[in-house]
Parts: C-alpha cells; structure tokens; sequence
C-alpha cells in the first residue's frame, strides 16, 4: 500500500490556499520537540527550507535515503520532496522556510545554483574555515533578525538567505571546485549579472552587455536561454523591477520618485513598464504588498 505523504507550509499546521509569509524561521526544537523530537515524512509544496543544526545530532530521511547529521551542519529541502527528521533531545539550530518563488535561482532552473537547488544536501561545516564560519554567522543573525520587527528587516532577511545559500552551495562543491562555477557559460552568466547590476539605472540595451562580455547580443541571447530560460532583455526588464519593488516597499518616495531613481524620465513609462512586468501598477503593488509585510 502507497504511504500518504502529507503536504505542509510548515510541520503539523494544514496548508491553505495562499500562504501569510515569504519567509519563517524558528529553533528546531521548538517545533521537534512537539512530535516528540521526530518529524515525520512530509513535503512543502512551494517552499524550499534550510536547516542549520548548531549542536546535537539526528538523521535526515530523505525519501528512502537516511543520512546521519552531526553539528555544525546545513541541511538544504527543495519543494516537493518527501522528507522528515529525528533529532536527538539536545538538539538546537534554526529551521528557515520561504517560498521558492522568493528565491534568486528556482529550484531546477538552467544554472549551475539552480541545479544545486533542486536536489537535497547536507552539507557539513567545518568552523574553521573562512566560508563555513560566515555562513553560520550569517545563519544566526538571520535568526535574530526575524526574532525583531526593526526597519528593512525584509530586504535583510532576503540578503542573509542569499549568502547562506551561495556559501552553501560553494561548500558542499568544495570537493569538485572546477563545476561551480568554472563552465564558460556560468562565468559569462555571472559577468552579465555584474554588468547588469552596474548599468541597469542607464537602461542599456542587450548589445551593450553584449559588446562589454566579449560576445554577438545573439550568442550572449543564446547563453542566457540556456542557462535561465529568459532572454538577456527579461534579465534586464527583471532587475528594473525588483529594485522598484524594493524601492516602494522598503522607502517613503512616492512612484515619480521611485521611477526617477530607477532612470525612468517619463513618469507615466515607468507605471506602463511596471504593469507589463509586475501585473500591477506601482500604487497597487505598493498597498498590497506593504498590507502582506505587516502580517508576517
């Protein structure tokens, strides 16, 4: 007989129809220790996790598979797998749930990250090293921060998960350095994200970008299809947007504003811009978005 595998936003708690938070955090044991230190088979359907176990000990089951965890570790879940936990009494550590929608690669998109994503790890740290040691601090002020309602704590909350993610994935690739990210396409991808980060304000075109990397806009087109789906222009049109939204969400400047910090002289082109991007205009995003924070 076929085992039902129930589905979570988080452990124990029904899922609903839309979920009230991008991102939770809480200790491990606070959850674990309800089910008496067990967490039973499960998947999140559109939330990846992290778990940071900081002391004790356990087993992640992932599937079939049980692999035995030992401090300092990083476990990472990509949505849609069946997994569960036994942890030791004195366990400790943090267990981070977001939707995978927030992340900056999906789970399973055309990168080397996004490959990465997709797949389960645990990843054990060793503190002495440069990298393992920032990820843990990263990690814990990552606790801290969503234990206090201070100002930007969203766009932090976002750049700790990036690092913890990167650092991560960086480690757990130690062993074959030369796949992460040596490929010629990954390091033209990773220029291109440089350049765009740089330039996106003076709404450069894709030949810009093109002629800076080294490449013809069509096989600089050619790559990015590849490696996230997108076109180089998406690329562009997607950094546009997620600063405007940073802008309206985590300042008090009105969408004139906004759109002339973000090199949009014509007011009424940014709304037109932001609508075609978005589906919303910058005003409705704003109350939406701002009305969604404050109930996290």
């Amino acid at each position: 007989m076929t085992r039902h595998v129930p589905t979570y936003e988080l452990y124990g708690e029904t899922s609903g129809k839309e979920p009230d938070f991008w991102l939770h955090c809480e200790t491990i044991p606070s959850r674990s220790s309800l089910h008496r230190w067990e967490i039973k088979l499960h998947r999140h359907a559109s939330f990846f996790q992290i778990l940071y176990i900081d002391a004790g000990e356990g087993d992640a089951i992932f599937g079939e598979q049980s692999l035995a965890i030992q401090p300092p570790a990083v476990v990472t879940v990509p949505p849609g797998l069946d997994h569960g936990f036994r942890f030791s009494r004195d366990i400790d550590g943090l267990v981070v749930t977001m939707l995978s929608a927030n992340l900056s690669h999906l789970p399973g998109d055309r990168s080397l990250l996004g490959e990465w994503l997709a797949v389960p790890h645990l990843t054990a740290l060793d503190p002495q090293d440069p990298d393992a040691a920032y990820l843990m601090q990263s990690l814990k002020r990552l606790g801290e921060e969503y234990r206090h309602d201070r100002s930007g704590r969203s766009e932090l909350l976002a750049s700790y998960v990036a690092v913890a993610l990167r650092l991560t994935a960086r480690i757990s690739h130690q062993e074959n350095v030369s796949r992460f990210p040596a490929d010629e396409n990954e390091r033209r991808m990773e220029q291109l994200t440089g350049l765009i980060q740089q330039h996106f304000r003076s709404h450069r075109p894709a030949s810009f970008y093109a002629r800076e990397i080294g490449v013809s806009p069509t096989h600089l087109n050619r790559i990015v299809r590849l490696m996230t789906g997108k076109t180089a222009h998406d690329l562009i049109a997607n950094k546009l947007i997620d600063e405007a939204k940073r802008e309206l969400v985590f300042t008090l400047a009105n969408v004139r504003e906004v759109g002339y910090r973000l090199g949009f002289a014509d007011p009424a082109y940014f709304c037109r811009f932001f609508l075609k991007h978005a589906g919303e205009t910058p005003k409705d995003w704003r109350k939406r978005e701002k009305n969604r924070l404050e109930r996290t």
